[in-house]
């Protein structure tokens, strides 16, 4: 069975989509980008904020379906130029303890919506 979950705490959709799915005990994000929650603008002071925000997004849809960032089991980034991957690995990194961090595949776009730098989904299990 199909739950859909939806939260005040990350942006709304702005599309046919969910902010995650349930099925089972897996968790499927949307990918989130770097809008904040509450005001709809998007952070992008530096790749560093972006990210952050990025993830913050991310962090409240999984709180949304009693999960945190130990439940994570994949993510996907995408990142519209490479050359950020070290800026946004840092920041990524604190999210997650090395020894059971995620799998993970980071790769370069040509373009992402509303021209974000960067973008992340995941999936989580309990």
């Amino acid at each position: 069975m199909k739950t859909i979950i939806q939260t005040s705490n990350a942006p709304a959709p702005i599309g046919p989509y969910s902010q995650g799915v349930l099925i089972g005990a897996l968790l499927y994000t949307s990918g989130q980008i770097a809008l904040d929650p509450v005001s709809g603008d998007l952070i992008m002071d530096s790749i560093e904020a972006e990210t952050k925000q990025v993830m913050e997004n991310l962090k409240a849809v999984l709180a949304a379906a009693n999960m945190d960032f130990s439940n994570v089991v994949k993510t996907s980034i995408f990142l519209n130029d490479m050359n950020d991957f070290s800026a946004v690995n840092a920041v990524y990194a604190g999210y997650f303890d090395e020894a059971t961090a995620p799998a993970r595949e980071t790769v370069a776009v040509a373009t992402l919506p509303k021209s974000v730098n960067v973008e992340i989904s995941m999936i989580a299990s309990r």
